[in-house]
């Protein structure tokens, strides 16, 4: 089993709008291995003692602070919890509130101190989770196999999911040739295989329901075309395993699924780094954190890239979306870039947490407009 929690976006965005008193976000390394999750425990304490000190630096109510501090020795003292882990940790508090997330992502270990979540490193796990599911489709038989980086992959239970295409169908196998109007030979084949594939996406609809996670079709000849002809799922990768998945292995579609989604992020990046410097000719593409967050507080973002590992820390204005630096963090200032995408989201932007390598436009932030400003 997979102890993953990848936020959904409508999820992401309800943390996006809270506002408290304190926000804590702790982002911390942990490991799948249960007997090594005692450094974890450690660092959430020490990085929770950071959070404490802030409060008390700015003069922050001590019955407020004491309910803060005790989510965290809770969290900290639950065995059960620190027994299913993966590769990184959120843990969004507020004095009334605690939110975990479990990543796949490796992530930099941080806290964050403000009125509101510190959030860009969930958009890594949002934008590329190193997560997918691979449907193993063939004629004899059917899986959903959900796979995470790092992390073993396993297969998914699925209600309502067909066993094979003969039964899905009520047939005792597909390759009769007798004449029944026009579902006999291979043009009745295609027609079974459609009626087959149109209940396996049936029955994926509910898994896979507002979610963003890509799917990767392992499939081979006419199944192949005749899955994605009936696909409902707008996450469906273009290329896929194009071997008959009867005789592999969860762990074997998970190596050959892993070509297919780092292509695809590739293309996704690339397409991205081009679009924003063809804008960039025409004055609406923008790497400068004043004009982004600008641009952000007036709706004018169309995509933004952001640096997941960079905290620059200050306020934002809300109304003409000006910059006020600061020099150090502390429980007053929040990550303007932070900020920037939260802004950026509210109004409506593709929003996508990248490492400072793929950014184009060697800021902490890439930003493509709707029109130039």
């Amino acid at each position: 089993m997979l102890y993953v929690d990848i936020p959904t976006r409508p999820e992401f965005k309800a943390l996006n709008e809270v506002r408290a008193d304190a926000c804590v976000s702790i982002y911390l390394k942990t490991t799948p291995h249960t007997q090594d999750s005692g450094a974890s425990r450690i660092e959430l304490g020490n990085l929770a003692k950071q959070a404490r000190q802030q409060l008390e630096a700015v003069g922050f109510d001590k019955r407020r602070l004491a309910l803060l501090m005790e989510h965290f020795d809770d969290l900290a003292d639950d065995d059960e919890f620190w027994r299913l882990q993966a590769n990184s940790l959120a843990v969004l508090a507020t004095p009334d509130t605690l939110h975990t997330f479990r990543l796949a992502n490796a992530l930099s270990p941080m806290v964050e101190v403000s009125d509101r979540f510190h959030l860009k490193p969930l958009l890594r796990a949002i934008t590329f989770s190193n997560s997918a599911f691979v449907l193993a489709l063939s004629e004899n038989a059917v899986r959903l196999v959900e796979i995470h980086a790092d992390l073993p992959p396993g297969t998914v239970k699925v209600e309502g999911l067909p066993k094979d295409a003969a039964s899905a169908v009520g047939k005792s196998t597909l390759n009769d040739r007798s004449p029944s109007r026009r579902i006999h030979g291979s043009e009745g084949q295609n027609v079974r295989f459609r009626q087959y594939a149109r209940q396996v996406d049936a029955a994926l609809r509910p898994v896979l329901a507002g979610r963003e996670t890509p799917l990767i079709l392992a499939a081979t000849g006419r199944l192949a075309a005749v899955y994605r002809s009936v696909n409902s799922y707008p996450n469906l990768l273009l290329h896929g395993i194009e071997n008959s998945p009867d005789r592999i292995s969860d762990a074997e579609l998970a190596a050959a699924a892993r070509p297919a989604l780092d292509a695809a992020y590739a293309a996704d990046l690339a397409a991205l780094k081009a679009l924003y410097n063809a804008r960039a000719g025409e004055g609406r593409a923008t790497a400068d954190l004043s004009d982004g967050a600008r641009a952000a507080t007036h709706g004018a973002i169309e995509t933004l890239l952001v640096d997941i590992d960079t905290v620059v820390p200050g306020m934002v204005d809300e109304q003409t979306g000006a910059i006020n630096f600061v020099d150090k963090p502390d429980a007053t200032s929040y990550g303007v870039v932070d900020e920037i995408a939260r802004r950026a989201l509210a109004n409506g932007a593709r929003v996508l947490g990248v490492r400072k390598a793929d950014l184009p436009g060697n800021g902490d932030l890439a930003a493509i407009l709707r029109y130039a400003v």
